[in-house]
């Protein structure tokens, strides 16, 4: 699909090692509540939630965990107040970065996200800078082990799907930022064997990196990914698969 990068790849592989750490589990949880803070609990009326919810269950989120996440949203449970704070810079050779968070802390929060741009030769920019390059996406990965390609593609575009298509080990299904609710109960009305799901940031453009440049945005990207309060990281960057298997030797 067009405005993939390599970015998107990258971070699904390093999405399921986040799962074994319960990563995962806890940006699902934040979502939650931050969805049931502004909307309430009430998954009928409240859109964002439902999404959120469906989001967490596909990922096997147990159903105490997520009722629990709802009440601290509502007030009904007592816990640290969330809020949503997104970042836009950029990175080694004018590549657009979006960071989008939910913290708990501001500034530790804000200090932390400033001092990697730094680190990696990148630099946070005003807010409105980059954004305007993405636009959102549902995004529902499909394991490829577990359905081919013909069957998902039928089912994905019979749900209202955008595109479709095998990256090699998923089969990644797109849809508009407004359908992602309807095609993801769709699809898991229907039982398609469902990895993971999200709302994405899709680049317009894409730019090339090589060298050293590609390895240093990867490593930016990556660690920034790894901060406990980001909950997406999108960038605006490609690199080829002969770059990504040297960069993977130093990672």
């Amino acid at each position: 699909m067009s405005g993939h990068s390599k970015w998107s790849t990258i971070k699904r592989k390093k999405g399921a090692k986040d799962a074994a750490r319960s990563k995962v589990w806890s940006r699902l949880a934040r979502e939650i509540i931050v969805a049931a803070k502004q909307g309430g609990g009430d998954e009928d009326s409240n859109a964002r939630l439902r999404t959120a919810v469906l989001a967490a269950k596909a990922q096997n989120m147990p159903n105490v965990n997520i009722d629990r996440a709802i009440k601290r949203g509502t007030g009904e449970i007592e816990g640290a107040i969330i809020e949503e704070i997104n970042y836009e810079g950029y990175g080694v050779a004018g590549v657009a970065v979006l960071v989008e968070t939910q913290t708990d802390n501001r500034n530790r929060t804000t200090s932390d996200v400033r001092h990697l741009f730094s680190k990696f030769g990148g630099n946070l920019g005003a807010n409105g800078c980059v954004s305007y390059l993405f636009e959102q996406k549902g995004s529902i990965i499909l394991d490829a082990q577990r359905i081919d390609m013909e069957t998902a593609m039928d089912a994905a575009i019979e749900a209202g799907a955008e595109d479709v298509e095998d990256d090699g080990e998923n089969i990644i299904v797109t849809t508009g930022f407004t359908d992602y609710p309807s095609v993801l109960q769709t699809m898991q009305d229907g039982e398609l064997p469902i990895e993971s799901s999200e709302i994405i940031q899709v680049p317009s453009t894409v730019i090339e990196l090589t060298g050293k440049e590609a390895e240093t945005c990867m490593k930016m990207v990556m660690a920034i990914d790894d901060l406990d309060d980001v909950s997406r990281v999108s960038a605006n960057f490609d690199i080829s698969d002969e770059e990504m298997a040297a960069i993977q030797e130093n990672l």
